[in-house]
């Protein structure tokens, strides 16, 4: 393990009073633990998702679960977006920039179990591609200027499986051919990661003062993770079919811990991954993006798809000032 990786408690994290972040797909799972991790930390925390009663129910459980926190000094508010809903993210940014200053982005909304049959968004986009993608490419561009008046971060979420056989050549992003449930999940988490990382060096390039970093959480199930109501509340059957993997897989309370390291370390840079330091468990390190993610030529084809299908472009000049 390096120092780096030691010396990091994803239990005691810095102080974080006066800090406002973001967090997509707040109201269970990864984004839910994140939230709980930020909050218990001192940080202002507005949590997002598309479903109101569901937001509430995890913010009332974010702060019972905080009650007795010394800590726990910040907001704790909720917002509706739906990243598959391209209005729905532009107006969610809208609220947001009036609010001021931003300390970070944590893009983690998504969907992890895709339909087996090819669905449409109201905006025309392939269901998985443009909830785990195209909205969070718009989010991050509409924030972007807020993001660099407060030097902040975007914690983009990637996925080990896109180091996993067998990998194509991502041609068709949106696959309007060869759908399968598998298949865009997979490369929409391709997707993101190139995304993140292309992001990191266009920032640089226009001398934005805002970092983009990827994070995945490693093999994380709700069988194993604590039962929250309204939040996480497997089945018995879900929770033995989860606890026979146990040796290699993690609660998700746990696979939060490295979003929240590349959210909130100082220590972190653009353009790096973070992960279970065992890849699928284990305290948060440095990881290494899988080779396809880091080709310059795909990423730059993924960002130019974005930007004509969502009519998004980033705002670097007005965010470099």
């Amino acid at each position: 393990m390096s120092p780096r990786a030691a010396d990091w408690d994803p239990r005691d994290l810095p102080d974080l009073t006066g800090r406002t972040f973001l967090v997509t797909g707040a109201n269970a799972g990864l984004g839910y633990f994140a939230s709980e991790q930020l909050y218990g930390a001192g940080a202002n925390v507005l949590m997002t998702g598309r479903n109101p009663n569901r937001l509430a129910a995890a913010r009332a459980a974010v702060l019972g679960r905080a009650a007795g926190n010394p800590r726990a000094t910040g907001t704790l508010e909720t917002l509706l977006l739906d990243t598959s809903n391209l209005g729905s993210v532009r107006a969610a940014a809208a609220t947001v920039r009036q609010r001021g200053r931003i300390d970070g982005l944590l893009l983690n909304a998504g969907i992890v179990h895709a339909p087996r049959r090819r669905e449409h968004t109201r905006d025309g986009n392939e269901l998985v591609f443009a909830t785990n993608v195209l909205g969070h490419f718009v989010l991050a561009g509409a924030l972007l200027t807020t993001l660099a008046a407060g030097r902040g971060r975007m914690v983009w979420v990637g996925s080990m499986s896109t180091s996993l056989p067998p990998r194509r050549e991502l041609v068709d992003p949106q696959l309007r051919t060869g759908y399968s449930g598998w298949r865009a999940y997979v490369q929409s988490k391709i997707a993101t990661t190139a995304i993140g990382l292309e992001a990191d060096r266009r920032l640089r390039a226009a001398g934005v003062p805002v970092k983009s970093v990827i994070a995945h959480p490693g093999y994380s199930t709700s069988g194993l993770t604590p039962g929250i109501r309204g939040v996480n509340e497997p089945t018995r059957l879900g929770r033995f079919a989860d606890n026979l993997q146990g040796p290699m897989t993690q609660s998700k309370e746990v696979g939060a811990y490295s979003l929240v390291r590349a959210l909130v370390d100082p220590a972190v840079e653009g353009g790096e991954m973070w992960g279970p330091q065992r890849v699928v468990t284990g305290p948060p390190r440095r990881a290494v993006p899988a080779k396809i993610t880091r080709d310059p030529a795909l990423a730059e084809r993924l960002w130019i798809e974005c930007e004509n299908t969502t009519r998004m472009r980033w705002p670097f000049e007005a965010a470099r000032r």
